[in-house]
């Protein structure tokens, strides 16, 4: 199965990518998400499960620009804090950015780690099914695969 360079994502202003879109010299994606640290096991949780603002960018040819990543908090502390915190924030930076109108993007597949933490558009390969690729964005495990028509699935 041939994955394209460039990932469609389908703008959903009722879900999970309705803050996503382009502005001027590019394009983003931003949400509210949470993480855990890689590798991380046991009981105790709450501590562990953070709460961030993420707000990537791209250029128009939908390669990585930069990433914007800040935790407001762990599930321990309080979500409901936490993710408040999150949402102000991100609305924030979103407000700053020029020219921002939320609509579909597409973009190539990167990696940044923080805090422990996976955050990208990354291949996954399931060896044991017939079309066993496709993409993921982390955290959060929005997966993009073929026809590449920019919807996903959780």
């Amino acid at each position: 199965m041939n994955v394209p360079e460039v990932i469609p994502i389908r703008h959903d202003p009722d879900h999970y990518t309705r803050t996503i879109g382009r502005c001027d010299g590019g394009q983003f994606f931003a949400w509210v998400v949470a993480a855990f640290p890689e590798g991380w096991s046991g009981d105790d949780w709450q501590p562990q499960k953070r709460w961030y603002a993420v707000l990537h960018r791209f250029d128009e040819a939908g390669r990585h620009l930069d990433s914007r990543i800040r935790s407001t908090g762990t599930t321990a502390d309080g979500e409901e804090r936490a993710v408040a915190a999150a949402r102000l924030l991100l609305e924030e930076w979103l407000d700053a950015l020029p020219g921002r109108h939320y609509r579909d993007i597409a973009v190539a597949p990167f990696e940044v780690r923080f805090e422990g933490a996976l955050f990208g558009l990354v291949p996954e390969v399931e060896e044991d099914e017939e079309d066993g690729v496709w993409m993921e964005f982390h955290p959060g495990g929005l997966g993009f695969c073929a026809p590449w028509d920019g919807c996903y699935d959780t």
